[in-house]
């Protein structure tokens, strides 16, 4: 089993040579936003990144690197000052139905079912399907993340992990080409968010859409993606270093946290975080 990093210094033509095959492409991204009085503060600068369809993969890094932004503009809910996100070679230049979010605080309608939270975004995607197929999909969804029982029930009566569930179901029912998570399991408890994480691989195994989350866990990173990418510290934030994750798939979380390598992993993980990339303490 062999650990691939990739620096920051190899990366700087990362983006800039298309290939054929590339899915997602993150090209020479800058963002700065302007601050009162004519001042300009840059979140992200130079930041490029080509992931392939089907890949899993995480972002790590202290806040205020510019994460969300990061995803912020794959998603389409904001747009570069510099460079561009291309989906299939497409400029992102909107939100669409084709890259799906799944936020830390659920985004679920109260007053809505479990059921009908689902059924409104395969209606507003599907309108041209009938009644009884937008149902099956549903159905089919709500199954997937083990909340048949559920259905019936609103977001109130259920707890975070089960609301988290319906984020997920609601997100994969329209299938999407990019699935987004910025820490979508950020607030859970330990226990619940292990739960999760395998029920999402399980998810992610028999779909493989493409998964790009944001994670401050390098556990979760580990057990679920194929590359972490380490943001440097803000302000311009960069990708510093690119760590691919060799651990076969399917994978059994007790299984890999058995191998020297994982602790290897792990311990240049932390070591990217909190002595290359600490932040300063005043």
């Amino acid at each position: 089993m062999q650990t691939t990093v990739t620096s920051k210094s190899s990366l700087s033509n990362a983006a800039t040579a298309p290939r054929q095959d590339d899915f997602l492409t993150i090209d020479d991204v800058g963002k700065v936003y302007p601050l009162p009085k004519g001042d300009r503060y840059t979140v992200l600068e130079g930041v490029n990144l080509t992931v392939q369809q089907g890949e899993f993969i995480c972002l790590i890094g202290h806040s205020g690197c510019g994460k969300s932004t990061l995803l912020n503009m794959v998603s389409g809910f904001a747009k570069p000052t510099a460079g561009q996100v291309r989906l299939q070679g497409q400029p992102i230049v909107k939100p669409g139905p084709d890259r799906m979010v799944v936020f830390q605080g659920y985004a679920l309608l109260p007053w809505l079912s479990v059921f009908d939270n689902v059924f409104l975004a395969v209606n507003a995607v599907f309108p041209q399907k009938t009644r009884a197929e937008k149902n099956r999909v549903v159905h089919e969804h709500l199954a997937m993340v083990g909340l048949t029982e559920a259905a019936d029930k609103k977001p109130p009566e259920i707890s975070g992990g089960m609301k988290q569930r319906v984020a997920i179901a609601r997100a994969l029912s329209i299938r999407p080409a990019v699935l987004v998570l910025d820490e979508p399991f950020g607030a859970l408890d330990a226990i619940t968010k292990e739960e999760l994480q395998e029920e999402l691989l399980k998810i992610w195994n028999n779909n493989r859409c493409t998964v790009l989350m944001i994670t401050h866990d390098i556990d979760e990173a580990l057990f679920l993606a194929d590359r972490l990418v380490m943001m440097t510290n803000g302000p311009a934030a960069k990708i510093g270093e690119i760590m691919t994750i060799p651990f076969p798939r399917p994978r059994d979380r007790s299984r890999i946290m058995e191998l020297p390598e994982y602790y290897k992993l792990r311990n240049y993980a932390l070591d990217f975080l909190y002595n290359r990339f600490a932040h300063d303490v005043d």
